[in-house]
């Protein structure tokens, strides 16, 4: 029997660990404000939310935590791409005039695809969060409650990305002015580079 306070934790919890400002919403923003790829920005994004949900609540969480060695792939990879991608954000910045709200960005599929997997699966926050966290604390569940847990978590997902990617089109009468693109690079620099080095401190910092 579906359990529905085992899938409002999971919900709950689950939202609690993407609801935040961080790169993959950044870029999830960005695609929404310029309706470029957004549907399948958003599906891929709850959809590997949705695998390593899974991956997490059926125990994968205690690999993960033992492989050193793959937490320190991830955080080089990801402090490397997130770096590059803030340089990116601030240069656009200077350059606000180019861009238009609803106008493609040059961007195409497969680059916005090769993107959007990168912001997703190069954060090692991903793996002790939402991998770690989330599959830990499915433990207190079983049988049908588990899985009522991780569909909760599964459909927080769904909602934030999309809501996300398509709500974004409700503020472009402001981003019509170059100046928003401005601000809005500008934040987005901002939020990747300490992330960045905060990865790269974590990769040096003796074990």
């Amino acid at each position: 029997m579906f359990s529905f306070s085992a899938a409002l934790s999971g919900f709950s919890l689950g939202a609690s660990l993407i609801v935040a400002i961080g790169a993959q919403n950044a870029f999830v923003l960005r695609r929404g404000l310029l309706r470029s790829h957004v549907f399948v920005i958003c599906l891929i994004c709850a959809l590997s939310d949705v695998l390593l949900i899974v991956a997490g609540v059926g125990g994968l969480g205690t690999l993960v935590s033992q492989s050193p060695l793959l937490i320190s792939v991830v955080t080089l990879g990801g402090a490397i791409f997130l770096g590059a991608y803030a340089v990116m954000a601030f240069r656009r910045s200077l350059h606000p005039g180019a861009m238009k709200a609803g106008t493609p960005e040059g961007l195409g599929l497969k680059a916005a695809i090769a993107t959007c997997l990168a912001f997703t699966f190069l954060n090692p926050h991903v793996y002790l969060d939402t991998v770690l966290l989330l599959g830990s604390l499915s433990a207190a569940y079983h049988g049908p409650d588990r899985i009522a847990y991780g569909a909760g978590a599964a459909i927080a997902s769904f909602v934030w990305f999309f809501g996300l990617g398509y709500g974004a089109r409700l503020l472009q009468p402001v981003f019509a002015k170059p100046a928003a693109w401005r601000v809005l690079d500008v934040i987005i620099g901002i939020v990747m580079s300490p992330l960045a080095i905060s990865l790269l401190v974590r990769f040096f910092k003796p074990a």
